[in-house]
């Protein structure tokens, strides 16, 4: 758990601080602005194509092992960015090893401690996640600013680091012996556990609510890269990184709140939280003052955190009855990543038509507001129909 739990935190902290080192070299080599928030469609398109297979890959072969393979195509990603390949080839390439580090990172926890321990094991991994984002975040920042070069050697050794962490896991037994990694069945299954989640209420508001969450959180991390030089006048990719930060803190307040005041037969009650996300984003896009800016984007994130979490657990339960969680979190991989490449594909082009970043800002805090909008009135007529 020891080696898991450092290789995760590591890789983690070096996925966030890639994004602002890529930022930066795609600045550093005059790219057009709309070709930042294409690091992130490059990114996810890895989650999207490869989802039906990943689940799969990691039940296959120990999961020790495809961490480690994971974490070496990390690596190999961020060694290209330094050779000279387009950085968001690079980026994507590193987008391959995210997708198939997923699974094995959560389907791992089940296999190395008891059943009485599996919640302690999730705690540990996503507040290690939470510190790595942060962290990540700010480092990334504030090395590429110093220097691209350097933040990008920092980070290869950082994911080399985690690939020697993965060393240090023993070698387990492989969840699925003899499976046969083939794609035409792995689509099959991966299409109908689609369908039967689809089909099936609370799976659907749960897949359709957390991804438009996700979608709305990606974008407004790139959207923050451009907004605070126009808002605040300050023109380092430092303080983008630590406001996103900032979001990252208000997460970690929202899903520990949700953890004691949420239950899953009460789970309509984070619609609101929903809704007043899509409100404070609307506010924060007319914000001028750093400390009120900061104020926002934790209650941003504090609402995003008790919207979401819910979600995520109603979705593992519905699965787990269904399809299996394993599927279920693949099926939600797909719906989450697809929005996020959709909410960022409209940033690009509000970008590419030189719409100003503080109307693009309120466009989508519009957008989620009336997504939830019309969640929340679905659920409603749902719950009526049934007295």
């Amino acid at each position: 758990m020891v080696a898991v739990l450092i290789a995760q935190f590591i890789s983690a902290l070096a996925d966030n601080a890639l994004l602002f080192a890529a930022i930066a070299l795609l600045k550093s080599q005059l790219a057009p602005n709309w070709q930042i928030p294409l690091l992130q469609e490059f990114f996810v398109v890895a989650f999207i194509l490869l989802a039906p297979f990943v689940g799969h890959f990691a039940d296959g072969f120990p999961k020790g092992r495809v961490m480690l393979i994971a974490n070496l195509l990390k690596l190999l990603g961020a060694s290209a960015m330094i050779l000279g390949l387009n950085p968001l080839l690079a980026y994507g390439f590193v987008g391959i090893g995210a997708a198939a580090y997923s699974p094995a990172k959560y389907g791992i926890l089940s296999e190395i401690v008891s059943a009485e321990k599996l919640v302690k094991a999730n705690g540990l991994i996503e507040g290690s996640t939470i510190v790595a984002i942060l962290l990540g975040a700010v480092l990334g920042g504030k090395l590429a600013d110093a220097s691209v070069s350097m933040a990008l050697f920092a980070i290869c050794a950082c994911y080399l680091l985690a690939a020697i962490a993965n060393t240090f896991i023993p070698g387990l037994a492989v969840a699925r012996p003899g499976t046969k990694l083939s794609p035409p069945r792995m689509v099959k299954e991966f299409l109908e556990a689609l369908k039967v989640l689809l089909y099936n209420k609370d799976a659907r508001f749960s897949l359709i609510g957390s991804s438009v969450f996700w979608g709305t959180g990606s974008t407004l991390r790139l959207l923050l890269v451009a907004w605070v030089p126009v808002a605040l006048g300050i023109n380092d990719l430092s303080m983008p990184a630590n406001l996103s930060g900032a979001v990252a803190i208000g997460i970690a307040i929202g899903a520990g709140l949700a953890a004691n005041f949420i239950r899953l037969e009460h789970v309509n009650r984070v619609l609101p939280a929903g809704l007043l996300i899509g409100i404070l984003i609307m506010l924060f896009a007319h914000a001028t003052q750093l400390y009120s800016v900061i104020a926002l984007l934790i209650l941003i994130g504090a609402a995003g955190g008790f919207y979401v979490v819910p979600l995520n657990a109603l979705l593992q339960e519905r699965g787990h009855e269904t399809v299996g969680a394993g599927n279920a979190v693949a099926v939600q991989n797909f719906f989450e990543n697809f929005c996020m490449m959709t909410f960022v594909g409209l940033y690009v082009v509000l970008e590419k038509n030189d719409v100003p970043v503080i109307t693009t800002t309120y466009v989508f805090g519009g957008i989620i507001l009336l997504a939830i909008s019309l969640l929340a009135i679905t659920r409603w007529q749902q719950s009526q129909s049934k007295k």
